[in-house]
């Protein structure tokens, strides 16, 4: 987006974060995925990338909303924007990128702790040039993937569970999410729900219709326990951006949880240990 339109967005973000009641969700601030990522590697994205502006961005970072930025570290800039995001506490992922696997090497040197949506809106793999993909098989300790079956096929999940010991699992659920097929916004663009499918006009995956029962659900069926599936969706996240009193039920964490019926599908909902969604 246009940077007065992340001001905005960003701000308002603030906002819902400052005036949470009591069983509202809480929002624990912003991922900005884009705009300082690759423009031949967009995937959905509007077609705003740019190279970063290290004044805008110190504007941006000083108000606290921004937990989480993805970015390309092969575009002018990115790898210092690497270092500025760490310096400032933020944690930083690799998505979006036509990285090669050197640059993206050195991007993980510079601070950047995952990968955004792995597999997807990146370089491939391959034997001879491995690509942001290959960086993240071979180095990385966290990584994003998207577990609905469509972003990524079954076998190349198995092959990142394999490599990637914190790997965890996100929704990239859009509005399209439970509602009926047609049309729905996603920022600038229309996207159609067909199915399970969310894309543009031009068949490009955008974003998608999963919910989190279904991830589990679809996690579970591909071998892993309720145990390990659960920590793919909950525990690693949390620890990836730094907090350790959320995503886990113990002692002395939020009592922030679901419950499930016998087919892992979401009977009810507790914030801080009261039921607000059944």
């Amino acid at each position: 987006a246009p940077e007065q339109e992340l001001v905005v967005a960003l701000t308002n973000i603030g906002k819902v974060q400052t005036d949470r009641r009591l069983g509202e969700a809480r929002v624990l601030g912003a991922h900005m995925e884009g705009p300082y990522i690759n423009a031949a590697r967009l995937g959905a994205q509007p077609p705003f990338a740019r190279k970063p502006d290290p004044s805008f961005l110190a504007a941006v970072i000083g108000d606290g909303v921004v937990k989480l930025v993805t970015l390309a570290p092969e575009i002018e800039g990115g790898l210092d924007m690497v270092r500025q995001m760490t310096a400032a506490g933020i944690v930083v992922q690799i998505g979006h990128s036509d990285a090669d696997y050197e640059t993206a090497n050195a991007a993980l040197k510079a601070g950047a702790r995952g990968f955004t949506h792995l597999f997807n809106a990146m370089s491939e793999l391959h034997h001879r040039a491995p690509g942001v993909v290959g960086a993240a098989l071979a180095h990385a300790e966290y990584a994003a993937m998207i577990p609905d079956g469509i972003h990524v096929a079954p076998g190349a999940m198995n092959v990142a569970l394999r490599a990637i010991p914190k790997l965890f699992c996100v929704t990239d659920a859009t509005a399209a999410a439970g509602m009926d097929d047609g049309e729905y916004p996603l920022g600038d663009h229309m996207v159609t729900k067909r199915g399970d499918r969310v894309v543009l006009d031009d068949e490009t995956i955008a974003g998608s219709t999963l919910t989190m029962d279904r991830a589990l659900a679809n996690l579970m069926a591909m071998g892993l326990s309720l145990a390990e599936a659960s920590d793919r969706l909950s525990v690693y996240p949390a620890d990836f951006i730094g907090l350790d009193d959320r995503g886990r039920i113990q002692p002395g964490a939020w009592a922030d949880f679901v419950v499930l019926d016998p087919e892992h599908r979401l009977v009810e909902v507790f914030v801080e240990g009261q039921p607000v969604c059944a």
